[in-house]
């Protein structure tokens, strides 16, 4: 069978690049660069493909050669004419690539994919690109707007289209070879790091979606791969510094899982005899002739034979099973939840979420359950759930034209390089939870939670409720805590379990109600015949005067 090649393929051609990228492989060895600058993954993308594909600047490789970017060469080519003109010690451009030339191993290295160039282009490239987003990013620097696109009318737009491009995962370039640009510019290691940073914080406290942070993280620049892996370690708490949670200890063996189980189920008739004892203790102390009759009719054989009647039985015949199910809903669903809850929650308490735990009230329905929701002026660690005063504490997030881009980017990012939980991906699906509507985003705006600088608050909750996609289910302790409380405190409201229940067992539940009626019709018809036959009064020695 002959393999299936495009009709482009060429043989040749795939011959020398096997052989080069072997020989480049034996000078990789000592190079201790992992990759991390990935492609995004499909299921992302797939969602909002313009999030994460440059619109207007190529910085990276992977986009550099699309012909719709063709256009912003112009201004590349200008950015490198000025760093050329800011080289120390007579050194020119050429100069430049030749040292970055240096580095190409550890540059091909980053990328995930692999670069079908030859040396020569790559280090061009790079020293291009690096020129490009030095002076675009000189305005942290010196405070003044760089003259990056020529006609000022536009500058604040063409600035927010760059700010996207940059910061997308695709579109990165090691922050090694900038580092080196500035190092042969300042002709000083230390001052090109000063600079940098300077450059990342300003560029990271634009971007940043949280703008009242306080005590920002300290970041070694020489430990970044590139600009998205600052803004995230500038955003996200590392795990040594979230809140920690108790150890909870597992289960010896599942199979005591379902024993306790098995032992709740078994448990339930007797909990039915007990209702049923508990209503003829109240029915009894009434002395009125109506309930006398009941009483009456209720001690007769055939409601005898019926009351002794197994009910583990009665609960396994078609139909009667709708009757047992809302008795044990309604008056013993605290004492199941409490037998349940320890075995739900030590099992499995390291294994990833299912999809309905990530389910939570919205802002609305946590506001009329009586839910106070603040802002914290700090980060994602900072969201709690205070059980005593029912408070859920949010950081404060500002939504303008940038931040969906930055966020779907931040997400994708950990998604190819978090080894541990997701924690910003987890972020992220609580707030989706809990923004539903534009209702919800005005409510979290007029609490000082979400400042939203998007058009209107329908657009700020599409932006929510469009990152649903994720690479895959993460347990996240602290942020998995507040849900649960939350779920908690909002399940145990009383006219919430009303609501369920009515939700779960009558509007769910059409033959409950069918069988319901049906029974109850057949006692009232079986009583009216029996007492139009012998007459209840007599045959039930009932004295209806008093």
């Amino acid at each position: 069978m002959t393999p299936n090649f495009g009709s482009n393929f060429d043989e040749h051609k795939w011959v020398i690049n096997i052989r080069r990228s072997l020989d480049e492989e034996l000078g990789y060895d000592d190079i201790e660069a992992p990759v991390s600058i990935f492609s995004v993954p499909k299921t992302l993308i797939s969602s909002s493909p313009d999030c994460y594909t440059p619109q207007h600047v190529a910085i990276s490789p992977y986009h550099y050669w699309r012909p719709e970017l063709y256009e912003m060469e112009r201004y590349k080519v200008d950015a490198a004419k000025r760093t050329q003109k800011q080289l120390q010690y007579c050194h020119t451009f050429q100069d430049l690539v030749e040292q970055l030339e240096k580095l190409e191993p550890r540059i091909r290295a980053c990328y995930h994919k692999y670069l079908d160039l030859n040396a020569e282009t790559l280090d061009w490239m790079m020293a291009i690109s690096a020129s490009f987003l030095l002076d675009f990013l000189q305005v942290y620097v010196h405070r003044e707007m760089s003259d990056l696109v020529g006609d000022h009318a536009g500058v604040k737009s063409a600035r927010n289209w760059i700010l996207r491009d940059v910061v997308m995962l695709e579109n990165q370039i090691p922050l090694f070879v900038l580092r080196k640009v500035l190092e042969i510019q300042f002709s000083s290691l230390e001052a090109a790091d000063d600079i940098s940073l300077s450059m990342l914080r300003g560029l990271c406290q634009e971007l940043s979606p949280f703008k009242t942070m306080e005590n920002l993280p300290e970041i070694v620049v020489s430990n970044c791969p590139h600009v998205l892996h600052f803004l995230y370690h500038m955003l996200v708490p590392g795990l040594e510094k979230l809140p920690s949670e108790p150890v909870i200890q597992q289960p010896e063996e599942q199979k005591e899982i379902s024993e306790e189980k098995e032992g709740t189920s078994v448990d339930s008739s007797s909990n039915l005899k007990q209702l049923l004892s508990k209503i003829w203790e109240i029915v009894s102390t009434i002395n009125s002739a109506p309930i006398r009759l009941i009483r009456a009719a209720l001690q007769s054989r055939p409601v005898r034979v019926i009351v002794k009647f197994p009910w583990k039985i009665l609960s396994n015949l078609p139909g009667f099973s709708f009757l047992i199910k809302p008795i044990e809903y309604l008056f013993f669903f605290k004492d199941m939840e409490e037998e349940i809850k320890p075995v739900s929650s030590n099992f499995g308490i390291h294994k990833p979420p299912l999809a309905e735990e990530i389910a939570i009230p919205s802002v609305s329905e946590l506001s009329k359950a009586g839910v106070r929701i603040l802002p914290t002026n700090g980060n994602i660690s900072t969201i709690t759930f205070d059980v005593k005063t029912v408070t859920l504490y949010l950081p404060v997030i500002s939504l303008d034209i940038n931040t969906e881009v930055v966020l779907r980017n931040l997400v994708a990012y950990e998604a190819t390089t978090a080894t541990g939980p997701l924690v910003f991906t987890r972020y992220t699906e609580l707030m989706n939870g809990i923004i539903d509507t534009e209702e919800d985003v005005k409510l979290l705006r007029e609490k000082g939670i979400v400042q939203n600088h998007l058009k209107s608050d329908k657009e700020a909750a599409d932006l929510w409720n469009g990152m649903s996609k994720s690479i895959r289910l993460t347990k996240v302790p602290f942020l998995d805590k507040v849900i649960e409380d939350v779920n908690r405190y909002y399940n145990g409201r009383w006219n919430v379990k009303l609501a369920n229940f009515i939700k779960q067992n009558v509007y769910c539940s059409w033959q409950f109600l069918t069988l319901l009626a049906t029974i109850m019709l057949l006692l009232l018809m079986t009583f009216q015949a029996f007492c139009s036959v012998y007459g209840c009064s007599r045959t039930l020695r009932i004295q209806t005067s008093d």
